[in-house]
């Protein structure tokens, strides 16, 4: 039989396989897969890979002489008996299938039909022989899809029920390597195939050695080598938002933190990289749920939550943590990023600093090694900021010098701005630290951090970008900067005021209500703050603009500031000419304490033109108001009653508010606990009575005569 095996070789490479027939353990040696022909790396590549077809490898000129052999070895396949069958397997699984020319050599002579048939078949060897090299072949996108067009993901699903473990384990990579094919997600999820892939996972942890963490992969148990196989084809199928629905609800989420306690790499690393993409996916869900779904919101939430505490139970934040200090990036990325996730829960955060894991966030983002792996800064600067958003961790983080190396980076990538407008790793790693900087500058020691190391030059050459989250972070950690009044005076002499004022055109909602909101303090705390104010050309004009928004959040931000422009007597008359006071009646029906709260204390400041007043009893403003009484909230109580007390100074207001029941919520008001609330609340009800006490008097009087 010449031309059988490589050049050079001839007939004896033949021979040499069959010898090894009779060796079953050269054959079913299926468990761990090579470092060379791992297909489920767990990488996740898209659909479209830049790899090529049968035209492009031959327009690229001399085709390799292992192209002809294996197409000759898929021909011997066809015509074979069963041992003629496992023998050609044997030597085509011995040819290096991750080079693309063999995959292609396969698919063109008509492999991938025989290799499915043998799938079929009872004879374990071919079973084995054809799953290994279809584990090696499918992850040229051109064989995945036609496998999955022929039918593989059936055949592999109900290899997944096979009790030998050998068989699963290959099934279970080698349909990772299908998952990334978009239909091929679809059908498994048809055909039942996640909750048998989830099944595998429930492995017996106490019958695992104890020293499993020193051995390769290799020498693993296959049991545990099956859970991994599973863990990457769930972390394959978990691209499709309702496959990560159906892993949800098959209980996968649990079962998955509980492997986080091994210390195996080689499983730590799908097991954390599907759960990081399954907290992604609740997160999201939880954030942009249609108004249509509001039932099964609550329910997903509700389920996200008892999720949460599972995995919490489970001891998966510990493991995560411990994971941060693991010699694998990979692996330290991946746990980076799903505590990046499980920090969105205060009890997640406390937990993450109970064990230690403020430390190595610090360290891993510190190192000057790992700069240059954006995806690990990406993902190690977002636990971090996440975890700022405890008051306690800001403490352990100032302690361990977090802002410092916070600002560094900062500085060493917002340099060339127009090569960071192509660059979203860069944008994410920055868009992260920024908003750790945010959440730090809560704290007043770490503000005059980053005003002393020079900080403010960064983040204010940062609003010159264009990507949303990154100007909503700057904007929000600029705004609470300026909470400082000596730091204000360096943001306003870097023009960091006017760039903040221009970013209220920007098209993003959310990066209006940022600049807005930052805008408050920077007006409230300047000590010129009416003429800053007014040498912003057309800035009043944009601002009192902006209540034509249909955001609540942008609407409650600009009247926020309008609350703090209108304490300057010049800036009062002119938003009042550009229209003010019918722009803020219009949105006093509103159902939004925030709103509300922030509406009615731009009322009360621009009640301090006497004839505004009346004027907002004329657009409708007075009657609304007295309804937000009806609240619980006392931010709401305190603007309320100062607007309502302004306007009840005019007579015809003080009608409006008694028609409409506003005495008996000031009667209650007056036994607030805050003095602010009762003293406007008392005021308000004297300026009643006394236009009540003038009208009896004057009835009085005229009976008299």
């Amino acid at each position: 039989m010449p031309g059988f095996g490589k050049p050079g070789r001839g007939f004896s490479r033949f021979i040499k396989a069959a010898v090894q027939v009779s060796n079953s353990s050269r054959i079913l040696r299926a468990g761990s897969p090579n470092s060379e022909d791992d297909a489920s790396t767990g990488d996740s590549t898209s659909d479209d890979e830049n790899y090529s077809d049968m035209k492009t490898l031959t327009a690229q000129g001399e085709i390799p002489q292992d192209f002809w052999q294996i197409q000759k070895l898929i021909r011997y396949l066809k015509i074979g008996n069963q041992t003629a069958t496992v023998i050609a397997l044997c030597v085509l699984n011995d040819f290096d299938l991750t080079k693309e020319y063999a995959q292609l050599a396969i698919m063109d002579a008509g492999g991938l039909e025989v290799l499915s048939n043998l799938l079929e078949t009872d004879e374990m060897k071919c079973k084995v022989g054809a799953l290994r090299i279809l584990r090696r072949i499918t992850v040229h996108p051109a064989i995945r899809k036609k496998t999955t067009l022929m039918g593989g993901i059936d055949l592999l699903i109900k290899i997944l029920s096979d009790p030998d473990p050998k068989l699963q384990l290959l099934a279970a990579e080698t349909m990772a390597n299908l998952a990334k094919f978009r239909n091929a997600r679809t059908i498994v999820r048809k055909n039942e195939g996640i909750p048998k892939l989830i099944d595998i996972l429930d492995i017996d942890l106490a019958k695992l050695p104890n020293d499993i963490e020193h051995l390769d992969d290799h020498s693993i148990p296959i049991v545990l080598q099956v859970a991994r196989g599973s863990a990457f084809a769930l972390w394959s199928l978990s691209k499709s938002k309702r496959n990560k629905l159906c892993i949800k609800k098959a209980g996968g989420l649990p079962l998955l933190a509980r492997l986080v306690k091994l210390r195996q790499t080689s499983i730590l690393i799908p097991v954390i990289g599907t759960l990081q993409v399954m907290l992604l996916y609740l997160c999201i869900f939880k954030a942009s749920v249609p108004p249509n779904r509001c039932l099964e919101w609550i329910q997903e939430c509700a389920s996200e939550k008892s999720y949460c505490l599972a995995m919490q139970s489970e001891g998966m934040i510990e493991d995560l943590v411990r994971n941060l200090s693991n010699p694998n990036p990979k692996l330290k990325m991946l746990c980076a990023s799903a505590i990046f996730r499980l920090a969105e829960e205060k009890e997640s955060r406390q937990l993450v600093r109970a064990h230690g894991g403020l430390e190595p966030l610090v360290i891993l983002i510190d190192e000057t090694a790992n700069h240059e792996n954006r995806e690990l800064m990406a993902a190690v600067s977002g636990a971090i900021w996440k975890c700022a958003f405890s008051a306690e961790n800001v403490t352990k983080f100032q302690d361990l010098g977090l802002v410092e190396v916070l600002i560094r980076i900062l500085k060493d990538n917002c340099d060339a701005l127009d090569d960071l407008q192509f660059n979203p790793q860069k944008i994410s790693v920055l868009t992260n630290v920024v908003g750790a900087l945010a959440e730090c500058a809560k704290n007043e020691q770490n503000v005059n951090v980053i005003k002393d190391e020079a900080g403010l030059e960064p983040l204010i050459k940062l609003i010159n970008t264009t990507h949303p989250d990154l100007l909503v972070n700057v904007s929000l950690a600029l705004g609470r900067c300026a909470e400082d009044k000596n730091t204000l005076i360096n943001i306003h002499e870097l023009d960091g005021v006017r760039l903040i004022w221009s970013l209220l055109k920007n098209t993003s909602d959310r990066v209006q209500a940022s600049a807005a909101w930052a805008l408050s303090p920077c007006i409230r705390n300047a000590p010129n703050s009416g003429d800053m104010v007014r040498s912003f050309v057309g800035g009043l004009e944009l601002i009192c603009g902006l209540l034509e928004s249909r955001d609540i959040q942008v609407l409650s931000a600009v009247c926020y500031a309008i609350a703090n422009i209108a304490k300057d007597k010049e800036n009062l008359a002119v938003i009042t000419d550009h229209g003010v006071i019918e722009k803020l009646s219009r949105l006093a029906n509103t159902d939004s304490d925030l709103l509300r709260a922030k509406l009615a204390q731009a009322i009360g400041n621009c009640c301090d033109w006497a004839g505004n007043r009346a004027l907002f009893g004329q657009s409708g403003a007075v009657a609304p108001l007295v309804s937000y009484l009806t609240t619980t909230d006392l931010e709401v109580h305190r603007s309320t009653s100062v607007a309502l007390y302004q306007l009840s100074k005019d007579p015809w207001n003080c009608v409006t508010m008694h028609q409409n029941g506003v005495v008996p919520h000031l009667l209650r008001l007056i036994g607030s606990q805050d003095e602010d609330v009762q003293e406007a609340s008392a005021d308000c009800l004297q300026n009643i009575r006394k236009l009540a006490l003038a009208c009896e008097k004057f009835r009085y009087q005229h009976l008299k005569t």
